[in-house]
């Protein structure tokens, strides 16, 4: 087998019909990942979003109480523009969020209570990209991202967490299939994101408040420069298609 066929990227897999999505912030799933998302949706696939915050410490000249309503409303459009109409919010605190048993029932909880086939998560590894580019990851990221690939497991052990059928009567859900990392330095797979990039630009500006405050860039243009190369880059190694690439892990 030549090095050109080891690099390219395998199809995801379809063996689905129900998706969560549980990421740290407001814009986690927007930058690359939304494009899948709303090809998803078009097929008749459902997908549910969880956030563990609501991005209060994301913008350094707006205090939290006016950052985090500000953000959760921008989520929530932004999760409309791609069809997704159910969207949710944990309460945690923005960047110290805590891997750890609780974080871990927390998710586990939410996937006994939607019962998805795939999970769908942000970069949980420590970088972003690898060799002499890459970029420390955040400690929300890490933190949620490691939950979120353990909780798949612990939504299905009646053992593990066993409060939430004594006490909140979730029954153990064993039927996760995948859990697909976004973002991951390591991707495996892809998807053909072609109907999806313009909703998944929409997407990525309805955080216009987040993004206005990263760049002095045109908003529009950051975000369709961001995510075309984004797809541009897995594209490379899914036979020229516009793609959005995940790393994942069989269950």
């Amino acid at each position: 087998m030549t090095t050109h066929q080891l690099d390219q990227l395998a199809p995801m897999p379809t063996d689905w019909q129900r998706a969560l999505a549980i990421v740290a912030h407001p814009d986690d799933l927007e930058y690359g990942a939304s494009a899948a998302i709303a090809t998803w949706i078009d097929q008749g696939r459902e997908v549910v979003y969880l956030l563990a915050t609501r991005g209060e410490a994301g913008i350094d000249g707006m205090a939290p109480a006016v950052a985090g309503p500000l953000r959760e409303a921008e989520q929530r459009a932004s999760a409309a523009a791609v069809g997704v109409s159910v969207v949710e919010f944990l309460d945690h605190r923005d960047g110290v969020i805590e891997y750890g048993t609780a974080l871990r029932a927390e998710f586990a909880a939410a996937i006994r209570r939607h019962r998805p086939e795939l999970v769908i998560t942000l970069n949980h590894r420590d970088t972003w990209g690898s060799g002499p580019g890459q970029a420390w990851n955040t400690p929300d990221h890490r933190a949620v991202g490691r939950a979120v690939l353990d909780a798949a497991g612990d939504a299905g052990n009646r053992w593990i967490f066993p409060e939430l059928l004594t006490e909140r009567s979730l029954e153990p859900w064993n039927g996760v299939r995948h859990v697909a990392v976004a973002g991951s330095p390591h991707p495996t797979h892809a998807v053909d994101a072609t109907d999806g990039v313009e909703r998944a630009v929409d997407s990525l500006l309805a955080h216009r408040s987040y993004i206005q405050a990263l760049t002095d860039e045109d908003p529009e243009r950051y975000c369709r420069t961001f995510l075309e190369g984004t797809m541009s880059a897995a594209a490379a190694r899914f036979g020229g298609r516009p793609a959005v690439a995940f790393e994942l892990f069989n269950r």
